[in-house]
């Protein structure tokens, strides 16, 4: 087994050129990353920071959608709904956490009440069926917190939350596992093509391939412009959040969405698979690709949003506020394009519902991989991953007694407001993919992110990553 990953500070390895390598680590990257590595072709997954999912992936709403409002006949639309099949199919193999919650599109006066009626059938163009009118009065019963002036709603029995933070690592791991090389802290500046082999000039030194897919999330449209492109731009669109505490959970029974708009889908309530409630996001077009702060003005927004929607969630207690950036395009689609002349594959404008389309993506894009002239292969099996659970639905280790019998570890509480053990650190610690922050470990076992965002258990997990890494 070829089992490769890189830091900076580390040289990147000699041999032949790859014969497809991924730029960006994201949920998109690393799901086309572990397609790839079903087939025998040298693959390398190049990264710009210094772990998997730390861009866009990291910071979204977390819901893994039906696909119900998408643009019927839309590339979108086809890849959403193949891809929620395939990674609930895949959550449910591997651990990845889900909550199949439903969704509730709340209308708030007669324009939004009209506009279910389109939504209805917009959902039945795009092969969803289950989707259902509800009257006040039913609404009322489904959530009793909802604010007052509720006119009625479109229930989405299938939408889900999931968990943002295992999937690409899954991905990922798989995909390392089966021989791809995962190069991180590796940004690439510039390209340069000569006949038959892409030159990546990256911050570790080049990276020399025969295939190039750029899946760069934020910078996709930079990396396609080295490639003598200006298919599309990418404008940063920045949605900022609200973490409620646990407490709250009890509150809301589903995710709560409002009427969409031609911005997006505004400002939702959600429960989260790690137990807490979300209030968000913003749509603000920046220019800033690196714009992540919170604003005061945002927040303000989100408060006032949120006390119509679930009055009572206001007074709850605030565990973080979080701003993520989304890969705006301008164009109601993906921007997924094939150039077999130039052996590249370019994946841009992967919006909101990148994440449940990944794996529908990654099949995709692997399959235009084939018109570019790479013989792929028959496909074979991967190695099996079991991924930590890190829902709040399941019994978590600290309350495992058997485990703890077996391993005391397991019963060493490390974070006390997220209730992460010891065991569970030193897991994430000897994986295949081990986290080099406190946020990477954050992400692979909650540590650090509950009430006191890590102000009491933060420089003992910093003493152990550090140990780690000795």
């Amino acid at each position: 087994m070829n089992r490769t990953v890189t830091t900076a500070g580390q040289p990147l390895p000699d041999g032949p050129p790859y014969d497809v390598t991924v730029i960006g680590a994201g949920a998109v990257g690393t799901a086309i990353a572990r397609e790839l590595a079903r087939h025998r072709v040298r693959t390398a997954l190049v990264e710009a920071s210094d772990d998997i999912g730390n861009g866009t992936s990291k910071a979204n709403t977390a819901i893994l959608h039906t696909g119900f409002d998408a643009v019927p006949g839309s590339l979108e639309a086809r890849l959403v709904r193949e891809g929620q099949h395939r990674l609930a199919a895949y959550a449910a193999e591997t651990g990845i956490p889900v909550e199949r919650v439903g969704a509730l599109l709340v209308a708030w006066d007669e324009e939004q009440l009209d506009a279910l009626f389109d939504l209805l059938a917009k959902a039945e163009r795009n092969g969803y069926h289950a989707a259902r009118l509800l009257d006040a009065g039913r609404l009322a019963e489904l959530e009793p917190h909802l604010g007052p002036g509720a006119l009625g709603a479109l229930e989405i029995p299938d939408e889900s939350v999931i968990c943002p933070w295992t999937t690409p690592l899954a991905f990922a791991t798989q995909a390392v596992l089966a021989g791809v090389h995962l190069h991180l802290d590796c940004r690439v500046t510039g390209i340069e093509s000569s006949t038959g082999i892409h030159t990546l000039i990256t911050t570790r030194g080049p990276v020399h391939t025969r295939q190039l897919i750029n899946a760069a999330g934020l910078h996709a449209d930079e990396i396609d412009r080295l490639l003598g492109h200006d298919a599309f731009t990418v404008t940063p669109r920045r949605g900022q959040l609200i973490v409620f505490d646990k407490l709250a959970r009890d509150l809301v029974r589903h995710i709560l969405l409002p009427v969409p708009t031609a911005a997006g889908k505004g400002v939702l309530v959600a429960p989260t698979v790690f137990g807490n409630v979300l209030l968000g996001p913003t749509a603000e077009d920046l220019d800033d690709k690196a714009a992540t702060e919170s604003t005061e003005d945002a927040i303000a927004l989100l408060r006032e949003k949120g006390r119509r929607i679930l009055p009572r969630l206001i007074d709850e207690e605030v565990t973080a506020v979080y701003a993520g950036l989304r890969a705006a395009t301008g164009h109601e689609d993906y921007r997924i394009k094939e150039y077999p002349d130039r052996r590249y594959i370019a994946v841009g404008g992967i919006r909101s519902t990148g994440l449940t389309a990944s794996m529908a993506i990654a099949a995709h894009v692997t399959a235009l991989l084939a018109r570019t002239g790479l013989d792929l292969g028959a496909p074979a099996g991967l190695p099996p991953v079991t991924m930590p659970d890190l829902g709040e639905a399941t019994d978590r280790p600290y309350l495992d007694a058997g485990l703890i019998a077996r391993d005391p570890a397991y019963g060493t509480v490390v974070c006390h407001c997220e209730r992460v053990t010891a065991g569970e650190v030193r897991d994430a610690l000897d994986s295949v993919l081990p986290p080099r922050s406190t946020e990477a470990l954050a992400r692979r076992t909650r540590a650090g992110n509950g009430r006191c965002q890590g102000f009491y258990c933060g420089a003992g997990l910093r003493a152990l990553i550090e140990g780690a890494r000795t």
